[in-house]
């Protein structure tokens, strides 16, 4: 009986490097946001940016509707029309950064972007976002969703599908869907925490790691840089 998890519907094509921004169907990015006036999308975009200083400043307990208006010298009311609860502005920060981090993987420069062999772009993808984590890891951590929706929110399922198509690429005789969560596990933002925070590992370690990880997936020979 065979291990391999039952395809998502429609086909499943094998698609070349260079192509790899094109996923499979039932994969899709983080939607952009509904159209919005050009006065309505600049007040949003210095909300997010005003959020973002706030969690770097004083970590994701410090994003509050009141101190995000004051940051952006706007009226509370202003801030809970846009995003409607802290939640929602959580989640709008967060979908924020993964559009910017996606636009890399899509059409970046390699080795993250388009262009680099799939070991390679497999091994970047998992450096990245370790180093996002360490730098958010609050907010990952506070919008992180109710465990029945873990897998199934948008953010995952496109990095699930970038994982599961490099490996196809880089080890075909491998199950790759059920790898892409084997290796995906590893970067969870509750276990990097655990890790960096409540045992004190450097980044460092975790990056090593995951190298060897992936050099191990994929049978190819591991990065020395």
């Amino acid at each position: 009986m065979s291990a391999t998890l039952p395809p998502p519907p429609g086909p499943r094509p094998q698609l070349p490097v260079e192509s790899l921004g094109v996923l499979p169907p039932g994969f899709e990015p983080v939607a952009d946001e509904p159209c919005l006036r050009a006065d309505a999308a600049r007040n949003r975009a210095r909300l997010l940016e005003a959020a973002a200083r706030l969690v770097a400043e004083h970590g994701a307990a410090g994003v509050t509707m009141e101190a995000v208006a004051a940051a952006a010298r706007v009226g509370k009311g202003t801030v809970f029309r846009r995003f409607g609860d802290r939640t929602g502005l959580l989640m709008a920060l967060m979908d924020h950064s993964e559009k910017k981090f996606q636009a890399a993987l899509l059409s970046g420069p390699p080795p993250l972007g388009p262009g680099a062999p799939p070991a390679e772009r497999l091994r970047a993808f998992g450096l990245a976002m370790l180093r996002r984590a360490s730098e958010e890891l609050e907010l990952q951590l506070a919008a992180e969703p109710a465990p029945e929706r873990r897998y199934t929110v948008p953010a995952r399922r496109f990095h699930r599908a970038h994982v599961a198509l490099l490996l196809r690429q880089a080890a075909p005789d491998a199950d790759g869907e059920l790898l892409a969560h084997t290796l995906l596990s590893s970067l969870d933002p509750a276990l990097i925490h655990h890790l960096t925070v409540q045992c004190g590992q450097p980044l460092e370690r975790l990056e090593r790691a995951w190298t060897d990880l992936v050099a191990r997936a994929t049978r190819t020979e591991p990065f020395r840089g």
